[in-house]
C-alpha cells in the first residue's frame, strides 16, 4: 500500500515538471526599467487572450515597469477584444501598442485600450467595424446598436488621450462624419483607416497628433527614445501551440475533470496501481495544464491538490474510518481546482463576490455530477466484465485476492470504526466493509451478509 502512494505522487510530480511558462526568466539588472514585450499576431481569439492574461499577470509578479504589445493583427472576435483590454486595465504600469504592420478591426480596439499606440513606418490601423463572424454585414438595426455600444466603450478607454474615441469610433461607424474643425478627416459612407503619417499628422489648437505618438523602425528604437539606450531590459514572452491547445482543453474542463475523479475513485478501489491511476492523474494534469496556459492560474492550485491528495491517501492506507483528514483532503482537492480555473491577478486581494468564482464553482460541481452519471453507468453496463473483477470486492486489505462470496455469513469484528464505511477483520484479514444501517465502534462483533459494489456489507452482531 505504500508502494501505490509513493508511485501516485511520483507519477503527479513527473506529470507536473514539465516547464509551462515558455517566457524567458531570467532577471534584469537592478535599476532598470523593465519591459515586457507581448505578440499579438493573427486572428484575435481565445488563444491571444490566454497569451495576454498569462502575460500581463508575469509582468506584475516580475515588477515590469511596461508591458508593450507587438500588434500584428487583422482583427477576429469582438467580445475576446474587450476582454484583452479589461485585462490591460488589470495592469499597473504604462501600456503600448507597437502597431507593427497593422492593427485592423478588434486589434486597433486593443489597441486603443493601451496608454500610447507607435506605429512601425508601414504600419496601418482602422476599419473596426463590426461584421458576422462570417465576414458578412449585419442587419442595418442591430448594427446600429452594436456600434453605438462599441463607441461608448471607446470613449470609456479613450478618455483623456486627446483624439483617440473620435478616431476609434470614425473606424466603427460608417453612417457618421468625423472631421476636426473645418477639416473632414473621414466622409460618411466609409471607414476611416490610418498609416502611420497620417496618424501622426496634427490638427487643432494647440496643434496634436490624432492618434499617434511616434514612428519607430522597430520596438528597439522605441524603447531607446522611451527609457533611454542601455536603460532597460526588455523580456519577449515567447509563446507556443499551448494557448491553442488550451483553448479546448478549457472548453472541456467539467468533461476532465469527471473522468479523472472517477479514474481515481476507481484506481484508490483497486489494488496496485495502474492505469486508471494514470489515466486520472493525465487528466486532471490537463486541467490545471489548459488552466495555467490560459493564465487563470499560477502552480499554487497544484501543490494544494498534491496536499489534499496526500491526505486522502494517508487516510485510505493508515486511518481507514477516521474521515477528518479524507474530508480536508477532499476539501483541499476540489477547492485548488476552483482556485485553478479563477481569473486572480498578483498583488490583488481576493474578491469576495461570485463574479470571479461562479463559474469554476459551477465547472466543479458540473464535474461531480457527470462523474457521478459515468461511475452509474459504469456499475450498470460492465458488472461482470475486466474492470469489476479488478474492484477491492474480491481483494483482502493488504493481502491476496479472496472471493467476497466465500465470506458471506462469516463473522468478524469491525478493525475501524464503521460511519458506515470503514473495514472490518475476519480470520485475522482485513477487508473493505460498510454498515447498512447506522455506526459501529472499533471491536464491534459483526456478520457478512451481502456484498456490495466496493465491499462487503456487514450487520452488527451481539
Amino acid at each position: 500500500m505504500n508502494n501505490r502512494l509513493l508511485s501516485v505522487l511520483t507519477a503527479i510530480l513527473a506529470l507536473l515538471s514539465v516547464p509551462l511558462a515558455r517566457a524567458d526568466d531570467s532577471r534584469p539588472k537592478v535599476g532598470l526599467a523593465k519591459v515586457m514585450v507581448i505578440p499579438v499576431r493573427g486572428l484575435i481569439a481565445k488563444p491571444q487572450l490566454y497569451i495576454l492574461r498569462r502575460g500581463l499577470k508575469q509582468a506584475i509578479a516580475q515588477n515590469m515597469h511596461t508591458v508593450v504589445l507587438d500588434m500584428e493583427t487583422p482583427g477576429g472576435e469582438l467580445d475576446v477584444a474587450f476582454e484583452m483590454i479589461k485585462a490591460l486595465g488589470k495592469f499597473p504600469g504604462k501600456t503600448i501598442a507597437y502597431v507593427n504592420s497593422e492593427a485592423i478591426s478588434a486589434g486597433a480596439l486593443i489597441s486603443a485600450g493601451t496608454d500610447e499606440i507607435y506605429f512601425a513606418p508601414d504600419g496601418v490601423i482602422g476599419a473596426a467595424a463590426p461584421v458576422l463572424a462570417t465576414g458578412e454585414d449585419i442587419d442595418v438595426t442591430l448594427r446600429s446598436k452594436i456600434v453605438s455600444y462599441l463607441k461608448a466603450r471607446m470613449r470609456v478607454v479613450s478618455e483623456g488621450k486627446g483624439y483617440r474615441g473620435e478616431v476609434i469610433s470614425a473606424m466603427i461607424d460608417i453612417d457618421s462624419e468625423f472631421k476636426i474643425g473645418n477639416e473632414v478627416i473621414k466622409e460618411k459612407g466609409e471607414l476611416l483607416s490610418l498609416t502611420a503619417q497620417e496618424a501622426m499628422k496634427s490638427y487643432g489648437q494647440p496643434p496634436q497628433p490624432l492618434l499617434g505618438k511616434g514612428i519607430f523602425r522597430n520596438e528597439e528604437a522605441l524603447l531607446d527614445q522611451l527609457e533611454g539606450p542601455g536603460n532597460y531590459s526588455v523580456q519577449k514572452f515567447e509563446i507556443s501551440g499551448a494557448e491553442k491547445l488550451a483553448q479546448y482543453l478549457t472548453m472541456v474542463t467539467p468533461l476532465l475533470l469527471a473522468l479523472g475523479l472517477v479514474c481515481l475513485f476507481i484506481e484508490f478501489k483497486t489494488p496496485g496501481f495502474g492505469i486508471f491511476g494514470i489515466s486520472g492523474i493525465i487528466l486532471l494534469g490537463l486541467v490545471f495544464f489548459g488552466q495555467f496556459v490560459a493564465g487563470f492560474s499560477g502552480h499554487e492550485p497544484v501543490v494544494f491538490f498534491l496536499l489534499g491528495l496526500t491526505l486522502l491517501v494517508i487516510e485510505l492506507l493508515f486511518f481507514p474510518g477516521m474521515t477528518v483528514l479524507a474530508l480536508s483532503g477532499v476539501c483541499l482537492m476540489l477547492g485548488s481546482l476552483v482556485w485553478a480555473m479563477a481569473d486572480l491577478w498578483p498583488h490583488e486581494p481576493i474578491p469576495l463576490t461570485g463574479e470571479v468564482f461562479f463559474l469554476p464553482l459551477a465547472n466543479v460541481l458540473g464535474a461531480m455530477i457527470l462523474a457521478v452519471m459515468i461511475f452509474l453507468a459504469v456499475l450498470k453496463f460492465l458488472p461482470k466484465g475486466w474492470l469489476w473483477s479488478a474492484m477491492v470486492l474480491n481483494a483482502a486489505v493488504g493481502g491476496e485476492p479472496t472471493s467476497a462470496r466465500a465470506l458471506l455469513g462469516e463473522a468478524g469484528y469491525a478493525a475501524t470504526a464503521l460511519f458506515p464505511s470503514g473495514q472490518v477483520e475476519i480470520a485475522g484479514r482485513r477487508y473493505e466493509a460498510r454498515l447498512a444501517i447506522g455506526y459501529a465502534e472499533v471491536g464491534t462483533p459483526v456478520k457478512v451478509t451481502g456484498i456490495g459494489e466496493f465491499g462487503l456489507i456487514v450487520e452488527v452482531t451481539s
